[in-house]
């Protein structure tokens, strides 16, 4: 079996993934390369997997369900989502400090300028809009640069090399051009920083490289500092677009939003398992013979855990297909679990609780432009969405 995409709902993961969970939860599946590994759909598993040592990350055992990743830990050193202990955990410890809950909302202050200014555009701007461009896409893109410390005004370099990357049908060619070239960009922006530094991120890191402890070389700082720009402005982007979009087409659901905007963070939670963006779950590798749901999974081989699957697992969610804002803690895996849990997810969360409500209250007669059917949806990249989403509202 190849892994299932078509999908009958925009918002909906794949219906396949429904059989699959109720009669086969630990599938066989055969992957472009010739290999044969496994699909887990169900929540129990796919979380136990994810916090598993036995089950590896490094992507050069494994086989792609799709094609190769668009980060390919060969290609570019710091990419710590694809490692392993103990050298993962060498990353991520230098880290974590810079995104814990507390730093993070002490950035909201400027999130809540930065949405308030994209917000002040486009109503001067009037309708229709297309959300990506004047919301979805520059405020997350604006954050993490200033977060970081790259030139905002430089964002077209990373935003068209991103999309390349991500892009589903790219030719490896070209992907392995855009990775080159997003590295060369941050390791000339890693030189800079140590010839004027400032207080943003990179050259924290930078400047915690010279210590004997810590020592990164440029390489390192250099996919560290990929790694957390791509996914700093591409995933949250997507999430408030899709977001956005879901909540027009729940309208019932849209205005309980409305009237207890103090309801967002359940309802962010609620989005975020609802939709699962990262379309095709994430691999692991087995290091030794493991058995799972009662599945005996061979050392060398490659498993893929469907995330918007789990999410959707009705032995863990109470009617898990449909959207319920009010719905209480979860235990979604939307980021992931385990060791390598999303490291930006308080960021994100900030970001989300902030924009949405702000989006909001400012066009309380926010519609869609465009018939439903018309409104582009991000089937063709690792990471979904929607292409365009064209607003309008009354003046």
């Amino acid at each position: 079996m190849a892994l299932p995409t078509q999908r009958s709902c925009p918002f909906d993961p794949p219906s396949q993934y429904h059989s699959l969970r109720q009669e086969q939860p630990i599938a066989p599946l055969a992957f472009p390369d010739g290999g044969v590994g496994w699909l887990l759909t169900r929540h129990q598993d796919v979380r136990a997997v994810l916090a598993d040592d036995r089950f590896s990350s490094d992507r050069t055992r494994a086989s792609s369900p799709v094609r190769t990743s668009p980060f390919r830990p060969e290609d570019s050193p710091g990419m710590l989502l694809n490692m392993d202990p103990p050298q993962h955990t060498r990353y991520r410890r230098m880290l974590t400090r810079y995104f814990t809950v507390r730093r993070m909302r002490d950035l909201a202050p400027r999130i809540e300028q930065i949405v308030a200014d994209h917000l002040d555009a486009m109503h001067t701007a009037g309708p229709p809009a297309d959300l990506v461009p004047a919301f979805a896409r520059p405020v997350p893109s604006l954050v993490i640069c200033e977060l970081l410390g790259v030139p905002y005004a430089e964002r077209d370099v990373f935003q068209q090399r991103t999309a390349t990357l991500l892009r589903l049908g790219t030719p490896e060619q070209e992907a392995r051009q855009a990775r080159r070239a997003l590295r060369q960009y941050m390791r000339d922006l890693v030189a800079a920083k140590r010839e004027h530094s400032d207080d943003a991120l990179l050259t924290t890191l930078v400047q915690a490289a010279q210590d004997p402890q810590t020592a990164l070389t440029d390489d390192e700082l250099a996919g560290l500092g990929m790694l957390l720009l791509v996914a700093g402005h591409e995933t949250t982007a997507n999430m408030l677009a899709l977001g956005t979009y879901v909540l027009l087409r729940h309208p019932d659901q849209l205005d309980a939003l409305r009237a207890h905007p103090e309801g967002i963070e359940h309802a962010v939670e609620e989005l975020l398992r609802y939709l699962t963006i990262l379309q095709f779950g994430t691999v692991r590798v087995a290091r030794q013979d493991v058995e799972i749901g009662g599945r005996r999974i061979r050392a060398g081989q490659t498993v893929v855990l469907a995330l918007a699957a789990a999410n959707r697992d009705p032995e863990h969610f109470a009617h898990p297909n449909e959207l319920d804002l009010s719905r209480g803690p979860s235990q979604h895996l939307a980021f992931g679990h385990g060791v390598h849990q999303c490291l930006g997810q308080q960021l994100a969360r900030v970001e989300m609780h902030i924009a949405f409500p702000a989006l909001l209250r400012r066009f309380p007669t926010l519609r869609l432009a465009v018939p439903p059917e018309e409104v582009p949806m991000r089937d063709d990249m690792f990471v979904y969405g929607v292409h365009a989403l064209p607003l309008t509202w009354d003046r």
